[in-house]
C-alpha cells in the first residue's frame, strides 16, 4: 500500500467500528477489510475542522475517485443495455449521476444518520445543503469500496442503488434536457436563442437559492427555482416548454 493510500484511512475505536460495521453490512451492502476507508468517506471537511487534534481526514479525495467510478459503471451499463446514439446515452448518464439522484440514493440508505458533519453545519444548514453532503458522501463511499475491494464491488453497489432509477427516468422523460429542447425550438421557430436572467439569489454561499426567468422573443415564458443557477435554468426551460405547448 502506497503512503498516499495509507493517508486516506484512519484508526478507529471499537464502539465506532461496531456502529459502522453494521452500517456497512446492513445499508451499504459491503463488508470492508479496512473500515477506516468508510469512516473517511462519511466525514465532511467541517467535522475535521471541528476535531483538528483527532487526526481525522475528510472525504473529498474519495469523492473525486468515486465520481469517476460512478461515471464508468453507469456508462458501462448503458452501453451494454441500450442501443441508442451517443447523444442520448450522455443524457441518460447525466440524469442518473446528477446530485439529486445520488442524494436520493444516499438518503434511502440512511446516510444522514452516519454522516460526520460539524455541529455548526448541522444546526445552520438547511436540507438542501445536507442533500449535497449526502451526495458527496455517496460518491466517496463508492471510492472507498473501490479502494478496499476493486472495481467489481464498487460497480455492484452502483448497479444496486443508481441503475434501478433508469426505468423511472425513461418513464418520466427526465433524461431529456429541457434547455436543449427549448433552444432547438426557439432557434427553429424564432431564429433566436432563449435568454435566461437571475431574478433573485438568496441564502449564504454554502446554501444558495436561485430564481431564474427565461424569455423567448422578448416574452417571459418560464420561471424556475433551485439550489443552483443551472438547475433553476432547467426548471425555467421546463416551465417554458409547458407554457408554449412544445412537444
Amino acid at each position: 500500500m502506497s503512503e498516499v493510500v495509507k493517508k486516506m484511512t484512519v484508526e478507529i475505536g471499537p464502539e465506532v467500528a461496531e456502529r459502522y460495521k453494521k452500517f456497512a453490512k446492513e445499508k451499504v451492502g459491503y463488508e470492508f477489510k479496512d473500515l477506516g476507508l468508510l469512516l473517511v468517506a462519511m466525514t465532511h471537511r467541517s467535522y475535521v475542522n471541528e476535531h483538528r487534534a483527532s487526526g481525522w481526514r475528510h472525504n473529498e479525495r474519495l469523492e473525486f475517485l468515486g465520481d469517476a467510478v460512478l461515471e464508468m459503471a453507469v456508462t458501462d451499463y448503458l452501453f451494454k443495455n441500450t442501443s441508442d446514439a451517443e447523444g442520448k446515452l450522455t443524457a441518460y448518464r447525466a440524469a442518473l449521476v446528477k446530485t439529486d439522484s445520488i442524494a436520493d440514493a444516499g438518503a434511502a440508505l440512511g446516510f444522514a444518520e452516519y454522516l460526520r458533519v460539524s455541529k455548526g453545519e448541522r444546526q445552520h444548514n438547511g436540507p438542501r445543503a445536507m442533500r449535497v453532503f449526502i451526495a458527496d458522501a455517496f460518491e466517496a463511499v463508492i471510492g472507498a469500496i473501490y479502494m478496499d475491494g476493486g472495481y467489481a464491488p464498487a460497480a455492484e453497489f452502483i448497479y444496486r442503488n443508481i441503475v434501478p432509477k433508469y426505468e423511472k427516468i425513461m418513464e418520466q422523460g427526465s433524461w431529456y434536457d429541457p434547455k436543449s429542447h427549448l433552444q432547438e425550438w426557439s432557434q427553429g421557430k424564432m431564429g433566436q436563442q432563449p435568454k435566461y436572467r437571475v431574478l433573485d439569489e438568496s441564502g449564504p454561499d454554502h446554501d444558495k437559492w436561485f430564481r431564474v426567468a427565461v424569455t423567448v422573443d422578448g416574452k417571459r415564458v418560464g420561471v424556475g427555482e433551485a439550489s443552483s443557477k443551472q438547475e433553476a435554468e432547467r426548471q425555467a426551460a421546463k416551465k417554458a416548454l409547458m407554457s408554449l405547448k412544445v412537444k
